[in-house]
């Protein structure tokens, strides 16, 4: 029996490591240019329906939070089915090498905005531009297992998280595109790499 444990042991180990050396196609190019579409679609709602978002900052992270539920999950369903598809007996392993790059990340983010919002609200301001930092750094940690040129994703979005600290630091206020738009070009920006690196193919 302990034979048998060991050997099973060295099978999931030489598993997790083959699945480390992969690319990952999972991610599915017209889903997550939907997520993009979809962030662009919360900044009108909050335009619309919150203008005067650093006065109901818990209505904002709410309204941002849900749609970072609601990317995740579309996301999400459809990277399980395509990874049963295309990574066929290693899906498993390669949903998880890719997953744990990016929850990081997320927590972090969250956590970042509880922090200030619990402790200095007065500063709510720059949870937008750290939102787009923390997520650059979780895409940067994903491109090992992704196509070279996702980099220019992660790029993206720690540029539009400074300039958008630094614009914020002079206006104060949660701008709707402080998320929408950085989120919104990110995002159709992956799906657009994600969607090339799909055909290119060697004949």
């Amino acid at each position: 029996m302990k034979d048998l444990n060991q050997a099973l042991t060295e099978i999931s180990a030489i598993r997790s490591q083959i699945a480390r050396a992969t690319e990952f196609r999972g991610y599915g190019p017209v889903t997550v240019g939907i997520t993009g579409l979809l962030a662009v679609a919360s900044a009108c709602v909050q335009s619309l329906a919150l203008p005067s978002a650093a006065r109901d900052v818990s209505v904002y992270i709410a309204l941002w939070s849900i749609t970072a539920a609601v990317a995740a999950a579309l996301i999400g369903l459809e990277t399980i089915a395509r990874s049963r598809t295309i990574h066929s007996g290693l899906a498993q392993e390669m949903i998880l090498c890719a997953v744990e790059q990016l929850i990081p990340s997320g927590v972090a983010g969250v956590l970042v905005a509880a922090v200030l919002i619990r402790v200095a609200p007065e500063s709510a301001w720059m949870i937008p531009g750290l939102w787009e930092i923390v997520f650059s750094l979780g895409v940067f940690a994903s491109t090992r297992y992704l196509p070279r040129a996702v980099i220019a994703v992660a790029a993206w979005y720690l540029v539009a998280g400074l300039i958008c600290l630094a614009w914020s630091a002079s206006t104060r206020i949660l701008s709707p595109w402080a998320i929408g738009l950085p989120f919104g070009t990110g995002q159709i920006l992956a799906a657009g790499i994600l969607w090339w690196s799909s055909h290119d193919v060697p004949a």
